[in-house]
């Protein structure tokens, strides 16, 4: 006989032309609940599980940039007027290590400087001190060569050769790759110009754009992945470590910074980035996600009331992760919920009552 055809009278099928088969009416307590048989919810799969606290936590998928980190910046410039007579690093990306020689330079004020600290050595090993403090004066004239740029050492070796050179060579005093650069071979600097701008890389910043309606879901000791689509494969652990206070009011955008340790040299400023924020796990009430079924404006599940006797439930549904949905309420730690087979349950029920048990369902009235 064909189980989908139902007969008020005894007789035949009118399909198979077997004879039909008495059922036997259910005395159900509730006329919006469903009662199967053994052999329907075994064909059915429908599988019932009672519901307990799980741990979850929610994943937010932000688009974001390599960048420098503007506290490694650093910038070169001259201290005396003159004109470069040499450059040792012409090109933007260059790498510069502390105490690389930088550039030369040809200053008259700075040459006469140093023809005056020769004099006063002169003078100091020809004359003593007797008539003149020389050594206040040679310390003078050290001070003003150190504040324009001379090391220690090249001041020693001007005292050794007694000759002062055409042009004087200037040594950086940081170590970085150059990202910007000011001047070339032959140009004239003022006092004050600058020669290089270079970043430290051992280091960068992700900064990603979120808007303020997904800040609530982190907070500011969130972990954080960051994924590179050119370094397939690369994936570093981070720490928020800035939250820009002012939000765009063109777009409600905000922004957040994440230092990235950059030891291989693979990160480059400009390169994009994918941050992975996840929040911290919590104690909720979860389900499989096949369990819920949605309507686009509410969510119910199937819970077990007696034997083999299910009733449709509406539920408030929160975060929803790795095949898992948060239930916010509707439901506790104790219910029997279908979780598998519950499509196929209200289909069941919409054949035999002819309506969805979903629509006259009222928030106002969820089991807390």
């Amino acid at each position: 006989m064909d189980p989908q055809v139902v007969e008020s009278n005894p007789g035949k099928c009118p399909i198979c032309h077997m004879e039909l088969t008495a059922v036997r009416k259910s005395r159900q307590q509730h006329p919006d609940e469903i009662k199967l048989s053994p052999e329907q919810i075994q064909l059915g799969n429908i599988r019932v599980d009672t519901i307990r606290s799980t741990s979850m936590g929610n994943e937010t998928l932000l688009t974001g940039t390599v960048n420098f980190d503007q506290s490694a910046l650093n910038a070169v410039s001259t201290r005396i007027s003159g004109r470069i007579e040499k450059l040792y690093y012409k090109n933007i990306g260059d790498p510069i290590f502390k105490g690389a020689r930088l550039y030369d330079l040809y200053s008259e004020a700075l040459n006469n400087a140093q023809q005056e600290y020769l004099l006063i050595l002169q003078k100091q090993k020809a004359l003593g001190n007797s008539i003149v403090n020389y050594n206040d004066l040679a310390q003078s004239a050290q001070s003003k060569l150190l504040l324009w740029g001379m090391s220690a050492l090249q001041l020693t070796e001007l005292a050794r050769a007694g000759k002062a050179a055409t042009t004087t060579a200037f040594y950086s005093t940081a170590g970085g790759t150059i990202t910007e650069l000011g001047v070339k071979e032959g140009d004239y600097v003022a006092e004050g110009g600058t020669i290089i701008k270079m970043a430290n890389l051992s280091k960068v910043w992700a900064e990603a754009q979120v808007y303020t309606s997904q800040r609530s879901a982190f907070n500011p000791s969130s972990t954080v992945s960051i994924q590179f689509p050119d370094l397939p494969g690369k994936t570093l652990q981070g720490k928020i470590t800035f939250v820009n206070p002012e939000v765009n009011p063109d777009n409600r955008i905000n922004l957040i910074r994440v230092v990235v340790p950059n030891k291989d040299n693979l990160l480059r400023p400009g390169m994009p980035a994918y941050v992975t924020v996840k929040d911290p796990r919590r104690k909720i009430v979860s389900l499989p996600s096949d369990a819920v079924l949605r309507n686009g404006k509410m969510s119910a599940i199937w819970v077990e009331t007696a034997q083999n006797t299910f009733k449709s439930r509406m539920v408030e549904t929160g975060q929803e992760g790795d095949g898992f949905i948060e239930i916010k309420s509707g439901l506790q730690p104790g219910d029997a919920v279908v979780t598998s087979g519950a499509y196929l349950l209200q289909s069941e029920y919409i054949f035999r009552n002819g309506d969805n048990p979903m629509a006259g369902m009222d928030m106002s009235k969820m089991k807390m």
